[in-house]
């Protein structure tokens, strides 16, 4: 299976040198951090790995380079955290739990927008067997985040909503405080409804102080600039046609051919 896996993703991880997990959180943890996305082709990243290598190594485990997550979503019966993204509220929230399978490692995260833009994601370690799950734990450290970020008691009766499983690859800047993921084979499921991302597309995200780091730069000369709201939460909810709107997304559900059904993009909306 780890010979599969590392192959499957050779072209990407292969230039890179390898990384510890604890080297990496030592150099750039970045649970506070700007983000840029980008929806990225396979050919402009093989372009982009020679220049990415010289500047970023990447996160091994075990022999691993690429690793499946399995993430699970909550939002309330109204769907306020997905609405409250879509109408771009500053203060919002996203609550999961995620379960990183090739580690055996499983956390109830919260992210939420300061006052500034920046995201701030705050984790709680829990059990594996209790992922898709809330227990009492989980939604006092839910309510806690959010009280003290906004200084208000978590306001939602939070249900799971969707799932996703992406397999993800980590870079991390030499020079420490920025880091970049790479995630692809991207699939979403809810009450029996799945859709997946095109094999040759990847969500790119950068994670820097400023949002102007070096894998920004490395993109933009290829020509590649950020997908407004692109949010994989809000995306797959609306590529599975659980959302009553979803407009804001449009741009981000073209690029990665992830419309929802009955839907079918113009030609001249593709990306190229």
């Amino acid at each position: 299976m780890q010979a599969e896996q590392r192959s499957h993703d050779g072209w990407l991880t292969d230039a890179f040198n390898p990384i510890s997990l604890d080297q990496l959180n030592a150099k750039a943890a970045m649970l506070e951090r700007l983000d840029n996305k980008y929806v990225v082709r396979a050919p402009v990243l093989q372009q982009a790995t020679a220049e990415l290598a010289r500047h970023f190594d990447v996160l091994e485990i075990d022999g691993l380079r690429s690793f499946t997550y399995d993430t699970c979503y909550f939002d309330d019966e109204q769907l306020h955290c997905y609405l409250d993204h879509h109408q771009g509220r500053r203060k919002r929230c996203k609550v999961r739990v995620r379960h990183y399978t090739d580690a055996g490692l499983c956390f109830v995260e919260v992210k939420l927008k300061d006052r500034r833009g920046v995201t701030v994601k705050k984790r709680l370690k829990t059990r594996p067997d209790l992922y898709g799950m809330l227990d009492t734990a989980a939604r006092e450290h839910i309510d806690s985040a959010y009280r003290n970020l906004y200084g208000d008691a978590f306001p939602l009766q939070l249900q799971r909503v969707m799932e996703m499983r992406y397999r993800r690859i980590t870079l991390v800047a030499r020079e420490g405080g920025e880091r970049m993921t790479i995630d692809g084979g991207i699939e979403f499921r809810s009450d029996g409804r799945m859709r997946r991302t095109d094999a040759d597309v990847f969500v790119v995200e950068t994670k820097s102080a400023n949002a102007n780091g070096l894998a920004d730069r490395i993109l933009r000369r290829l020509h590649q600039h950020p997908t407004n709201s692109c949010s994989k939460y809000c995306v797959g909810m609306a590529a599975l046609d659980l959302v009553p709107r979803h407009n804001k997304f449009l741009p981000a559900l073209r690029k990665l051919s992830a419309m929802p059904p009955g839907e079918r993009p113009k030609p001249a909306d593709r990306a190229s």
